[in-house]
C-alpha cells in the first residue's frame, strides 16, 4: 500500500527509514538529513533524460527512463526491502514526482507498506528556509574568547552534561579560522548545512535557549541564515580566557592528530600575507621545517589570532560571565551555577 504523506506527517511518523532516490549528485548536494540513497539514474543517465524531456517529450523520456530503470529493479527493491525491515519506508525526489512514485509503485506490487513524501525534498527545503524567516522563538548564550582557549571542548563537556549546546562549527565541519579546514575534509553545501543546522535547532526548542559559540556570519564555506547571526549578535555574552602557554598546548593535540597537517597549515599561511607580510610568512614557514611548533603557534596567536579576533584575556565588564579555562573544573561550575540562575530569570 502507498501512502501519501506531507512534511508535517512526516516529523510524526514513527522509525521513518528515509530513501531519496535522486541521482548521487543531487543526493550529495542536500539531503534531509538521515536521508539514505537508491537512486533510480545515476548523473549521466539523469542528465540524458532531462534532455530528452526538453529536446524531444516528455513521452520519450519516459521511455528512456523506463529502459534505464528496468534492469537495476531487482536490486533496487532488494536493497528496499532490507532497508524496510528497520522501520517505514519513506520515498521522496526531488518534487514527489515520478521517480519516486515509480519506485513506490514497484515497491506495492511486492506487498511493502511504504510513504511517499508529498513535494520531494523541495517541500523539505522550502520549510528549511520558511524556518529561518523568522525570528528564533529561544535565547542565544554566546560564548567567546581567543583561539585555543578551550571554547569546543567546553561546549561538549556542557552538552554532555544535557544542556542544549548547537557546535555551529560540526555542523560546518571548519573550526572557524584560516586553518579551519585543516584536516577536516569536504564542507557540506549551504543547503546541507542549513538543515543540518534545523534539525539540530528543532530538536532542542524545548529548553528556550541554545548555547552557542561566537561565530562569524561565514564559517569556512558556509554562511549562518540571517535570523542566527542576528541572534548571536543580540545573545548573551560569555567569555572564556585561559593562560598562553595552555592555548598553545591544546592547538599542538588537536593538529597533531591529523594526518598532512603542517602540509595543510603551510599551504593555507599564504593567505595571510596581506596582515602578516611576506616576510614573516616565510619565517613562520621556516619554523614549520625546522618542526619548532611550539614557538611557530605562539607567534601565530600572538601576532595574528589575538590582533585579529581581540577578545580580552582576562576579565572584562564588557561580558556577563568570564571563565578563566585554566582550571577546567572551576570554570565548569561556574557555568552550571550561572546557567542555575539565568534559566530561572
Amino acid at each position: 500500500m502507498i501512502r501519501e504523506i506531507n512534511i508535517e506527517e512526516l516529523s510524526k511518523l514513527k522509525n521513518a527509514i528515509l530513501v531519496d532516490v535522486r541521482s548521487e549528485g543531487e543526493y550529495s548536494e542536500a539531503t534531509i538529513p538521515g536521508a539514505l540513497n537508491l537512486p533510480l539514474f545515476n548523473n549521466i543517465e539523469r542528465a540524458e533524460v532531462g534532455t530528452t524531456y526538453t529536446r524531444i517529450s516528455p513521452q520519450a523520456a519516459r521511455k528512456l527512463g523506463l529502459r534505464l530503470v528496468s534492469p537495476k529493479l531487482p536490486l533496487l527493491v532488494e536493497n528496499a526491502v532490507m532497508l524496510a525491515e528497520a522501520g517505514s519506508l519513506v520515498i521522496f525526489c526531488w518534487r514527489g514526482g515520478m521517480r519516486s512514485k515509480a519506485l513506490a509503485s514497484v515497491l506495492d506490487v511486492m506487498g511493502i507498506t511504504v510513504y511517499r513524501l508529498l513535494g520531494g525534498y523541495k517541500a523539505y527545503r522550502a520549510k528549511v528556509l520558511a524556518y529561518f524567516q523568522t525570528k528564533p522563538a529561544y535565547k542565544f548564550l554566546v560564548l567567546s574568547g581567543n583561539t585555543g582557549v578551550g571554547k569546543t571542548e567546553f561546549l561538549q563537556c556542557l552538552r554532555q552534561k544535557g544542556y542544549p549546546v548547537v557546535d555551529l562549527e560540526k555542523l560546518a565541519n571548519n573550526r572557524g579560522s584560516v586553518f579551519g579546514a585543516v584536516g577536516l575534509g569536504s564542507p557540506p553545501s549551504q543547503k546541507a548545512f542549513e538543515a543540518l543546522l534545523y534539525e539540530e535547532l528543532k530538536s532542542l526548542a524545548g529548553f528556550g535557549y541554545i548555547i552557542v559559540e561566537c561565530e562569524s556570519r561565514r564559517i569556512g564555506r558556509v554562511t549562518l541564515p540571517g535570523s542566527i547571526y542576528q541572534a548571536l549578535q543580540e545573545g548573551t555574552r560569555i567569555l572564556l580566557f585561559d593562560s598562553i602557554s595552555n592555548r598553545v598546548q591544546r592547538l599542538l593535540r588537536e593538529y597533531s592528530s591529523v594526518p598532512n597537517a603542517l602540509e595543510e597549515i603551510k599551504e593555507a599561511l599564504e593567505r595571510l600575507f596581506k596582515m602578516l607580510g611576506h616576510a614573516k610568512i616565510r619565517e613562520l614557514k621556516k619554523m614549520l621545517e625546522l618542526n619548532e611548533l611550539q614557538e611557530f603557534t605562539k607567534r601565530l596567536l600572538l601576532e595574528y589570532y589575538d590582533l585579529y579576533y581581540a577578545y580580552p584575556n582576562q576579565v572584562s565588564p564588557e561580558y556577563q560571565l568570564c571563565l578563566n579555562h585554566e582550571n577546567k573544573a572551576l570554570s565548569t561550575e561556574q557555568m552550571l551555577d550561572f546557567l542555575t540562575e539565568w534559566t530561572a530569570q
